[in-house]
């Protein structure tokens, strides 16, 4: 009976060690990181909006953290090859995604070497990034419901561009034609700036453009619309497509970073907020909103949430307006 009770309490006493010492290593996991150099992979070539955005969160960690915070550009097959990196990474909290929303939205559009819920650990999002409806100046309109009987009246005359196929201006593009009955033509260019240049050329009668890489040249175009629950803040008189009837307009583009997804919950809050303090500071959200952005800096799990619902939503989209990437 002695050995019996002795053995259970041997058993207890080495459970509860087990027990102190896997806490002890998520406390030292917390309180040691980081304790070397932190790589940033960008999925995207150098120069872009996100290359851009992912510098400055470099810097402003490094001088905080002590540590060297290097930008890897990897870009390549939509941004999957360093988005794939990353995945696959070791999960240590050393190696960390800076990603777009593209992430989500190829989930339904293309067959992928990760899963882009499981396999990452939202940290926040750094930046959110509307999008603007723009028209031609050329064109005899001057609101969204002038384009939609414009377009109707003149079958197979206009078109939209987008910075690519499968992007979020491909999506929305469809998703209005398909909400007003419209078939204004799809235009894919080669990123945002061969797209602004060819709005601003006259080549286009309308596109979808990134607030950021078209905000200085909005006043050469006929905003009819803008993406987000509410009215950009420089552009106050630009109705959302919410206001103005239509549904599912309401995810906006978004920067974030993510880590490999088994990452320690410890390291993966410790990052979170650091990513939240740096994008509270009044310098960094000077710089963001001067991009034409909406300064992000939520918790993790708020951005996993967003993660969540814009697959949701562009899932629906990319069925219902039957978009492929063929």
């Amino acid at each position: 009976m002695k050995k019996t009770i002795t053995r259970r309490m041997t058993l207890a006493t080495l459970s509860s060690l087990a027990l102190m010492g896997a806490g002890s290593t998520l406390v030292q996991a917390q309180t040691a990181y980081p304790s070397q150099p932190i790589k940033f992979i960008v999925p995207y070539p150098a120069g872009g909006t996100t290359d851009v955005l992912a510098r400055m969160v470099a810097q402003k960690m490094q001088e905080s953290w002590q540590q060297t915070v290097v930008v890897e550009n990897k870009p390549g097959a939509g941004g999957t090859i360093g988005n794939n990196l990353v995945a696959k990474a070791p999960a240590d909290g050393y190696t960390v995604l800076f990603g777009i929303v593209a992430l989500v939205q190829q989930m339904t559009l293309m067959k992928l070497p990760y899963d882009p819920i499981k396999d990452f650990a939202p940290i926040s999002r750094v930046a959110i990034t509307p999008a603007v409806f723009a028209a031609s100046t050329t064109l005899p309109v001057n609101n969204l419901a002038e384009l939609i009987k414009l377009v109707k009246a003149n079958p197979g005359k206009y078109s939209f561009g987008t910075y690519g196929p499968g992007t979020s201006a491909h999506l929305q593009g469809e998703l209005l034609n398909l909400q007003t009955g419209i078939d204004l033509l799809h235009i894919p260019y080669q990123g945002a700036a061969p797209l602004v240049t060819a709005m601003l050329g006259g080549q286009l009668s309308t596109a979808f453009m990134d607030a950021g890489s078209s905000r200085q040249h909005i006043p050469k175009f006929k905003v009819l619309g803008v993406t987000g629950s509410d009215r950009l803040s420089w552009l106050p008189n630009v109705p959302t497509f919410k206001e103005q009837g239509l549904n599912s307009f309401e995810p906006m583009g978004w920067v974030g970073l993510l880590l490999p997804g088994a990452t320690p919950k410890p390291v993966v809050d410790k990052f979170s907020a650091e990513t939240q303090r740096i994008l509270k500071l009044p310098d960094v959200r000077e710089k963001i909103e001067a991009m034409g952005l909406i300064p992000g800096g939520e918790t993790s799990d708020s951005f996993g949430k967003v993660m969540k619902s814009d697959a949701d939503i562009y899932a629906r989209i990319i069925r219902d307006a039957k978009i492929t990437l063929n």
